[in-house]
C-alpha cells in the first residue's frame, strides 16, 4: 500500500520512477481550454456591425504570390529568355493570397475546367488579421 505522505521510487523496466501522492491532480489531466486569440479586427455582428455598403466599391489589388527568390544584380543581369529562377516555394506548397500587401488567404493553384488556359486558386485558409501566420509572413516581407 501506497502512503501518501511518503515518496515512494520503484524500478520499472530498468530505470526508477518516483511518485508523490500528496502532488497528484486529477484535475491537471482535463484538456485546457483554447482561449480565442485577442485581435484587433473589428466585430462585424450584431450591434457593431459596420455600414459595409460605404466600402463596397472600394478597389483593391489582389495578388496570388507563387514564390520568391533572392539574387545578386549580377544574377539579375545574366537573366534572359530561357532562364530559369529557382523560387522558394516547393511544389504542393500553400500559395499566399496577397490583398494591399497583407496575406489574407493561403491555397493551391488550380487549371479551370471552363478555360484550361487559365489558373485559378482554391482556398484552403483564410487568414485572420493579427494572426501568427500573417504576421510571419510580413516579418519575412
Amino acid at each position: 500500500m501506497i502512503d501518501p505522505d511518503e515518496n515512494e521510487t520503484e524500478d520499472f523496466e530498468g530505470g526508477e520512477f518516483e511518485f508523490d501522492a500528496g502532488q497528484f491532480n486529477p484535475e491537471g489531466f482535463a484538456p485546457e481550454e483554447e482561449e480565442e486569440p485577442e485581435t484587433d479586427a473589428p466585430d462585424f455582428r450584431g450591434a457593431d456591425r459596420m455600414d459595409l455598403d460605404l466600402v463596397m466599391d472600394v478597389s483593391v489589388t489582389m495578388e496570388v504570390v507563387l514564390g520568391s527568390a533572392r539574387m545578386s544584380v549580377a544574377e539579375l543581369l545574366k537573366l534572359n529568355r530561357g532562364s530559369i529562377v529557382k523560387l522558394d516555394t516547393k511544389v504542393g506548397d500553400p500559395i499566399d493570397v496577397v490583398v494591399n500587401g497583407r496575406v489574407v488567404a493561403r491555397g493551391e493553384i488550380v487549371v479551370l475546367d471552363q478555360d484550361d488556359q487559365r489558373f485559378g486558386i482554391t482556398l484552403t485558409e483564410v487568414v485572420t488579421p493579427g494572426s501568427k501566420a500573417n504576421a510571419k509572413k510580413a516579418k519575412a516581407a
